[in-house]
């Protein structure tokens, strides 16, 4: 049972562009120790270049992926072979991809953008796909599409196979779900309760973007939650504004389960306050392996998780994920052994 887990990248604020960078160092290499594979760097129209502090990343840390989000309307899908390529062959190091397809539309509309959801992941599937071709140092690349030409295109210097990047992209709606089968990729979701979410088909690999808040003792983890993420009315009122300007399918459906009540370790008050974009996961060890391992029996091998607090944080999230995997791998064998009886 592999289980791939990525932390996040905190996003700059505008504010004091010294501090952010020591923070992105600071997180980079608390993510390493903790052992994740890599870490999730935000792109949109708010945002800092996302290669950049990528850079940062790894010039931080000793072998830390970057899982870079990659915007069709910023960038020619040339360039961003020419990216990974390149830092891989000065740093040595696998550059992951997340592919995204959309986002807030007054971003896109901004630069002129305005493909309708669906017809995105359309060209998302192209995007990616003329990237892999580039990146997979077969040759030159003639490609011929709906949306991009090319043309005997070699990429140079080209891309070590040993180092050939993750992708990942938005599992949430049933055109990324498709995208993400078309191109062999990870389909991450903002997920709803485990007891919501059935075995995922064969053949298709599937994460989810989630925040952890574990202790030993419930009442400590629910402490700890409230303090960091107390109720915001402004946030709730920038939350319903932004629910207006996306189209995102994982967005107004985790809106509307936050309108029902789920399982108490579940946690929307983040999400509903603008303070974050997944759900988390909240109470002592014992219940949040449960919830992790309802989620790996049900197929999810990719875990990114919010960006950490602190490093005791990973530290927490550490062992109730060695406890999720041991659960985990327990029901796996008793179905096993059910089935054998059975048969």
């Amino acid at each position: 049972m592999s289980i791939a887990v990525f932390s996040t990248c905190p996003a700059y604020t505008g504010t004091d562009p010294g501090a952010y960078k020591d923070s992105v160092r600071q997180i980079s290499r608390w993510s390493e120790d903790a052992g994740c594979r890599g870490i999730l760097i935000y792109t949109d129209n708010s945002t800092l270049d996302p290669w950049l502090v990528a850079q940062i990343v790894i010039e931080s840390t000793g072998a830390l992926s970057p899982l870079v989000a990659v915007q069709p309307v910023y960038m020619h899908p040339y360039s961003v072979a020419k990216m990974v390529a390149t830092l891989s062959c000065v740093y040595g190091r696998r550059i992951c991809l997340n592919m995204v397809a959309g986002g807030f539309r007054n971003d896109l509309l901004s630069l002129a953008d305005s493909t309708p959801h669906d017809r995105r992941y359309d060209r998302l599937v192209e995007y990616s796909s003329v990237i892999l071709k580039l990146l997979s140092g077969a040759g030159p690349v003639t490609f011929s599409g709906e949306f991009y030409r090319l043309e005997n295109c070699a990429l140079k210097p080209p891309l070590s196979a040993a180092l050939f990047p993750l992708i990942t992209i938005s599992g949430s709606s049933a055109a990324g779900r498709e995208a993400a089968r078309a191109l062999r990729a990870v389909a991450v979701e903002y997920p709803e309760p485990p007891e919501n979410c059935g075995m995922r088909e064969p053949g298709g690999a599937w994460g989810i973007r989630i925040g952890i808040i574990a202790r030993e003792e419930e009442n400590e983890a629910w402490r700890v939650a409230y303090q960091r993420f107390p109720p915001d009315k402004a946030g709730q009122i920038t939350h319903k504004l932004a629910m207006k300007t996306s189209d995102s399918a994982w967005h107004g459906k985790l809106s509307a389960l936050g309108q029902s009540p789920g399982n108490k370790t579940y946690w929307l008050t983040p999400f509903e306050n603008y303070k974050t974009f997944c759900p988390y996961l909240v109470g002592d060890y014992a219940q949040v392996a449960r919830e992790l391992s309802s989620y790996i029996s049900a197929g999810c091998e990719t875990f990114i998780l919010d960006v950490p607090a602190s490093p005791i944080d990973l530290v927490h999230t550490g062992r109730v994920f060695a406890q999720a995997q041991n659960e985990a791998l327990g029901a796996a064998a008793a179905w096993t052994g059910a089935a054998i009886v059975r048969a």
